[in-house]
Formats: structure tokens, sequence, C-alpha cells
């Protein structure tokens, strides 16, 4: 376990940088945004590499980076419009992508510097991150008090866990932005990582990737990742809805649903080095996402640009725009209650 300094923000807050290791794990993570930096894995031969992507700059994250490896709130996603209606009060969030606020306005938790502790307990170690987020704060109603657990155990997992608490009715969707290439980050592309969702119906949008309400069935459909196939062999198929994500990046509705420990949901493999991330959640729905707008505007720390397609990222949460949809699992936050949520990755080689 260490501590670094990383940065300094244009109002002089200072930004550390954490280390912490267990089970062949390296994780590095940063107070902006309890960004996940890097994640450091050993393939079959042994040889580790960095299978997330990121920059070396604190500067990039605050100018360009399109969420790589943030936490997200207070809304993960997308929600209509940027409003909502709850106890018969409409609020309105930052309109930040098209005509719809995209997770949680352009000062989301992403954005924020996170109070960071270490701690280690027995064979597993990690980080405790937290911030208050005031009533108000990018419109949404209620003071959040959120905490956010990091563990790597000596098992070779990596868990977080989400509580959060409020002083006032609220909605909350909280989740990870983790763009993982097991190949390694500035590898190239995923299109040949074997994926598989357990999964038999997914969120249909529109035109602004807004859900239009229907859970559709996966059967027939690119979609259909119920049994293991290569990312890419589907990616380019001209079905509407790929047309809109300009790849995979729709929510998917986990067979399991709302469970009150995690759950195993998915499963990416790469054949050439063998690394395999293996996912387990309590969450409903998680939002399978292929870098689809990475466009070769910037490198990572390998000096390699990312482009469409370099990366995949498994998002697990409630559904997108859920306030605005009764009929999807809520994310009502009320004073009194916590809102939990764990999301574990096991990684192996096979």
């Amino acid at each position: 376990m260490s501590k670094e300094h990383f940065g300094t923000l244009e109002d002089g807050t200072k930004v550390d940088i954490w280390t912490v290791r267990g089970g062949g794990i390296a994780l590095r993570v940063l107070s902006y945004g309890g960004i996940v930096q890097s994640l450091e894995l050993p393939d079959r031969h042994g040889h580790r590499a960095n299978v997330a992507l990121g920059f070396d700059d604190l500067d990039d994250y605050v100018a360009r980076s399109p969420y790589f490896g943030a936490l997200i709130g207070r809304y993960g996603n997308r929600i209509a419009r940027g409003t909502f209606t709850l106890d018969g009060t409409t609020y309105q969030v930052p309109v930040t992508d098209g005509p719809n606020s995209l997770h949680g306005g352009d000062q989301g938790f992403d954005k924020r510097v996170w109070a960071v502790e270490s701690f280690t307990d027995g064979g597993d170690a990690g980080l405790v991150l937290r911030r208050t987020s005031p009533d108000g704060e990018m419109g949404f109603p209620g003071t959040l008090d959120v905490q956010v657990v990091y563990t790597l155990t000596e098992d070779a997992r990596w868990r977080i866990d989400y509580t959060a608490t409020t002083d006032r009715a609220t909605v909350v969707n909280l989740t990870s932005h983790t763009y993982f290439n097991l190949r390694g980050e500035g590898s190239g592309g995923v299109d040949d990582h074997e994926a598989e969702i357990a999964a038999h119906r997914y969120t249909p949008v529109d035109a602004t990737q807004i859900p239009t309400g229907e859970l559709a069935p996966v059967e027939g459909t690119p979609f259909d990742f119920r049994a293991a196939k290569p990312i890419g062999r589907d990616l380019r198929t001209p079905h509407q809805q790929i047309l809109y994500g300009q790849g995979f990046d729709h929510n998917f509705v986990l067979d399991k649903g709302r469970t009150d420990l995690p759950e195993h949901v998915a499963t990416v493999t790469d054949p050439v080095s063998g690394r395999r991330l293996r996912l387990a959640t309590t969450e409903p729905g998680m939002q399978f996402y292929t870098g689809n707008f990475l466009a070769g505007a910037f490198a990572g720390p390998s000096g390699h640009v990312y482009r469409q397609g370099d990366a995949f990222c498994l998002e697990t949460q409630h559904f997108p725009d859920s306030p605005n949809r009764p009929s999807f699992p809520s994310t009502v936050l009320r004073p009194g209650e916590t809102y939990r949520s764990t999301t574990v990755h096991s990684f192996d080689v096979r």
C-alpha cells in the first residue's frame, strides 16, 4: 500500500494516487473521481500488464477523459432531457449528452475529489472513498453521504461496495466506468475477446439512446451473448440499435434481477493472453459498452492512441432513465434507507 502526489487542480486542490496490491493484482486509484488509473494482472505466462485504459497526467483526466476508470454518480447513465419528477416536484439536471443528462452532469462524482483511507483485513487490502454531495449538487435533491470501498482479495478479486444515505428523497444510481482491454492497455481492439452475458433481454433505445421502455428479447439479435462469442462478431451488423449506439452501448436486463448478494452475470476472456474476467453483482442491469466514441484523439500511458473498439465496459447499474420509467426497478432513495450495491470482478487465466 502506498500513496503519492499525482497532481494539483486549478483551485490548488492536491490529488493523490494510491497503489494497492493483493491476490496478484495491482490497483492504482486517484482521489480525483475515484478513478482506477491502472489495473495490473498477469497473463497465462505470468507476464504482467495494465488492462485498464487511462492517462498518466491529471490534466488529461480533467480536460478530456471519457470517464476512464471513474466512479459515476449521482446517476449513472442517461436521464431523458435531464429532467424527472419525484414526489410531485420536477428537477432539472445538466444536459450533457445531446438532449439528455449523462452520468450525473458535467461536474458529477467523476470530477470530485474524494477522501481516501487505506485498510488491510487479513489477506485483503483496499481503499475507502468518501464524499458528501450537498443538496442541489448538479440539480439533484438531498444531501447524499456516499462511501465506496475498493477491496483486493487474496483470491484475485476486485470488489466494489457502494453505500449511500440521504436526508431527502432523491435518485441514486452508482457505477464504475472502467475501460478494460484484457490483452493490455494500448494493445488494440477487443473484437476477439469472447463475452458471455446472462441476459435474455435488453432495453432498446431511441436515436438519443434513451430506453423506449421495452424489455426486448436478445434472441435473433446482435445482443445475444447468452453463449460466449467474440465481441466483434456482430458489432458491425446493420441492426438499428447498433447504428444508434455506434456499437454496443446498451443496458442488459440481467436474468437474476436485483439480489441481496452478488451473483455471476458476465464473463469476458482474451484468447491471446488467457486473462479472464468474471463479473458478479447485486444490480439488475449492466451497460455493455465497446468504446464506440474513442476517436483517436488521445493516447494512454503506453503511448498508443485509443481508437473505437479498443476496450469494453461492464457498468453494473439500475436501468437508464429509471426516474422517468415507473415500470423499471426504482432508483429512489429516501431518508432512513441505505443504498447498497456490490460488484465483484474475479480474475484468472485460461
